[in-house]
């Protein structure tokens, strides 16, 4: 994606939001199995255009209740205020088979006496992010109990529309665009309060039936809940400021609440530092300053300048460079108090404050962020000596946390999208540094509903187009076989298993009398390297790393089947699986080279395939460490990103090299140096697209699957394997959790010997591996001086 250039564009509308961090949820109530609530919308209002809206309900209440539990769900999205407090939002994004509604308990927030429920709803129709699927505007609240049912979505709601919010049109975001505001337009007060008027509001309009899943009709919205958590909601203040020009702003601001006032007929620009990567809805308070343009433009860094947007540098200078970034801008109104919040959360570490007067001063009363993410708690531990790895531990989890919202994401500043090769890492990671399963089971169950007819899955999903990135469905089989290994659940596992089948089944249909695969169809990317990006293909239309991949799906496919399948489809996997690992074997093997070629023709390599050659087993035992060597040392070879490292390690390690991790850091260590805070997407950082890939955060893995040696070996964990490879450290140990409790090591070296503990949790046992030799291991305590 080509980047813009950053300009300052006066806009129309928005509403004045007061924005509270409170999230309520109640996971625990039972659904009415019939909703007597109406999906609403804004009366004469065209359902499928751009739209900001509001919605309104007062009741009465005798007293405080105990407990007052709703539904609720909108087409886009939703904010949803009781008495002027945000409670939630949401809907989690789905689709229209599995549209999603949170739970959410009213009590906290009510009182006796008059109460206001109130909610946001907007829709961004064709500025919409690619990640949102629609059928029209419409938002739906289903009480949980006759009682309230008070509140169930009809005509006894009272609606408006606020006709001056606008788009920000232009530049390719599969991220939600940017807002056009004015103030002149908009809602005067709080109209989320309980004594706002709303008297000139229209009643709302039916638009549907609220119906639950297997209850909707054609394309309706079919109504599941929601298995997912509130966000985490979480105040945060920006870092420093970086440079003024047009006027001296304190140094306090904005690290801390600092108002200023900007005078008549003055053109002002800011530019703030958050110093790491975020993402947060932002909120811009401001007073006076009648018909003032005011720019807030995001940024994950600056660009060197004379560069057209494509060398970033160090991200941690200022001098020399340009802002280039995304925008959200408005007028001012004039009057006191007036506040703004984006509609979605933005990606930035840099902001861009850009001002320009009319006739009255401006004050700026306060700019601040609500940081936003999937609510993981990191329960993993290292505890070493070793600053570097405590620094690349930090910057991968906060990798993954900003790329973890209701969805994976790849990257939050750019598209947003569940692509499963990004997803297949991140919910590892997820496995290895919480115990919280819930994001994964969502993203295996998003993926199996994106299948189409012809069996193959789409590259990523939800979507409101689709794409298909072909091998990306074998990894999906890969990611269906990591969920069984380290959480196990054979129940839902075994209901993908239709989908694994369909996958495989369109493959099959590819593969020549051989076994080897041919023309398959769709984007055939594999990494972002070489020719691997596009297509690569010999002149009888096949590659070996497509067929390697085939061959490792066959092979999980086999082993899922023997255990929860069905065992006519494991002989059927295994045969295949024994046939394509022959003929690859045969046509890309080059003895004097000792590796496996990209093609049939042998005239390219790449550790790609020899990764994945290593890994499904192809490679013979004594012609590993050969081959991992020849890797590593041969820079002919067409290199692995730093997403396709996380199979490039797993393979050299699998070799016998795992002493040598550390040494296969470098590119991890050149995004330390060029002052990132989250890993890159690309291997040349300094023209990386994005600043925040997830896919690189694979240390967060390795540190514990590698270096302290931390696997499973069994379905569900119900075997743990631990294989240390400590290279130079003599001292560290860590801890992972488990679906049993948690794994703990410890290891330490001195007076010439290693003292080695090891805790497993409750009813596991398993195996030591160190230097060839296997010692048992119980659960509990188990120590070893050798």
């Amino acid at each position: 994606m080509k980047p813009f250039l950053f300009r300052i564009l006066i806009v129309f509308g928005l509403v004045p939001i007061k924005y509270v961090c409170a999230q309520s949820s109640a996971t625990n109530a039972v659904t009415p199995s019939q909703w007597n609530a109406q999906w609403i919308a804004v009366p004469f209002v065209n359902g499928n255009s751009y739209g900001v809206f509001y919605f309104r309900k007062s009741i009465d209440l005798a007293t405080k209740p105990k407990n007052f539990i709703v539904h609720v769900s909108a087409d886009n999205r939703y904010k949803l205020y009781v008495n002027s407090k945000l409670i939630s939002l949401g809907p989690a994004r789905g689709d229209t088979y599995y549209w999603n509604y949170e739970t959410v308990d009213l009590a906290p927030y009510l009182s006796a006496g008059k109460n206001t429920i109130a909610a946001l709803v907007w829709n961004e129709a064709q500025y919409s992010p690619a990640a949102q699927i629609s059928v029209r505007t419409g938002f739906v609240l289903q009480g949980n109990s006759p009682a309230e049912e008070i509140l169930n979505t009809n005509n006894s709601w009272k609606c408006i529309r606020d006709v001056g919010h606008k788009p920000i049109p232009g530049y390719f975001f599969a991220a939600s665009k940017g807002e056009m505001v004015d103030m002149n337009q908009a809602i005067k007060g709080d109209w989320t309060a309980a004594n706002f008027d709303d008297s000139a509001w229209l009643g709302a309009a039916k638009v549907a039936d609220g119906k639950l899943k297997g209850t909707a009709w054609g394309i309706d919205w079919a109504l599941v809940p929601s298995s997912l958590p509130p966000r985490e909601m979480t105040y945060q203040r920006l870092g420093k400021l970086r440079t003024a020009t047009g006027m001296s702003v304190s140094p306090t601001f904005p690290e801390k609440k600092t108002a200023f006032t900007i005078p008549a007929n003055t053109t002002v620009s800011l530019l703030l530092d958050q110093t790491f990567e975020t993402n947060a809805y932002v909120t811009l308070n401001f007073s006076g300053g009648k018909d003032a343009g005011i720019s807030l433009g995001y940024a994950e860094s600056l660009y060197e300048k004379g560069s057209n947007g494509v060398r970033k540098g160090n991200r941690n200078e200022v001098e020399g460079k340009e802002f280039v970034g995304r925008i959200d801008s408005l007028i001012a109104d004039g009057s006191q108090g007036q506040s703004f919040t984006t509609l979605n959360f933005r990606t930035y570490r840099y902001i861009k404050l850009f001002v320009q007067t009319k006739n009255e001063p401006l004050v700026i009363d306060d700019l601040y962020g609500t940081f936003t993410g999937y609510p993981f708690k990191r329960s993993s531990v290292i505890n070493t000596d070793n600053a570097e790895i405590k620094q690349m531990l930090d910057i991968g989890w906060r990798t993954v946390r900003l790329n973890a919202w209701e969805t994976y994401m790849d990257c939050p500043y750019y598209e947003q999208l569940q692509y499963i090769g990004d997803t297949r890492v991140q919910a590892i990671i997820s496995y290895y540094n919480t115990s919280d399963n819930r994001l994964a089971r969502n993203a295996l169950n998003q993926i199996d509903h994106s299948r189409l007819p012809e069996g193959i899955t789409a590259s990523c999903y939800p979507s409101k187009g689709t794409q298909v990135i072909s091998p990306f469905s074998l990894w999906y089989i890969g990611m269906l076989h990591d969920y069984w290994m380290y959480r196990g659940d054979d129940d839902f596992i075994r209901n993908k298993l239709l989908g694994e089948r369909g996958v495989l089944d369109f493959f099959s249909k590819y593969q020549q009398p051989d076994g080897s695969l041919k023309d398959t169809p769709y984007w055939a990317f594999v990494d972002w390297a070489g020719n691997l990006w596009g297509e690569v293909k010999g002149k009888d239309g096949s590659a070996a790393i497509y067929d390697l991949q085939l061959l490792w799906a066959y092979q999980w496919a086999a082993e899922m089947e023997a255990k929860i399948g069905l065992q006519d489809y494991a002989k059927i996997y295994n045969q295949k699986a024994a046939q394509l690992k022959a003929t690859i074997q045969r046509k890309y093997w080059n003895p004097v080279k000792k590796l496996y070629a990209d093609t049939k023709e042998k005239n390219g390599f790449s550790q790609h395939v020899n990764s994945l050659a290593i890994l499904t087993g192809v490679v013979s035992d004594a012609e590993m460490p050969t081959v991992a060597k020849q890797m590593l040392s041969d820079t002919s070879l067409t290199q692995c990103s730093v997403y396709f490292k996380y199979y490039l390690n797993q393979a050299l390690v699998k070799a016998g090299l795992g002493n040598d991790y550390m040494n296969w850091l470098d590119k991890w260590r050149e995004n330390i140096k060029m002052g990132l805070s989250t890993w890159a997407e690309y291997s040349d950082v300094n023209t990386s697209r994005s600043d925040c890939h997830a896919w690189g955060a694979s240390p967060n893995i390795e540190f514990f699957r590698t270096v302290l040696g931390i696997d499973s070996y069994a379905p569900g964990f119900s075997k743990i394997k631990v294989e240390p490879h400590l290279g130079t450290l003599t001292a560290i140990s860590g801890e992972i959790p488990h679906p049993n409790g948690k794994v703990a090591v410890g290891y330490k070296f001195e007076k010439g010997r290693w003292q080695i503990d090891i805790n497993l949790p409750r009813a596991t046992a398993g195996m030591l591996i160190w230097k060839a030799k296997q010692y048992p291991l119980k659960a509990g305590n188990n120590s070893f001086k050798i």
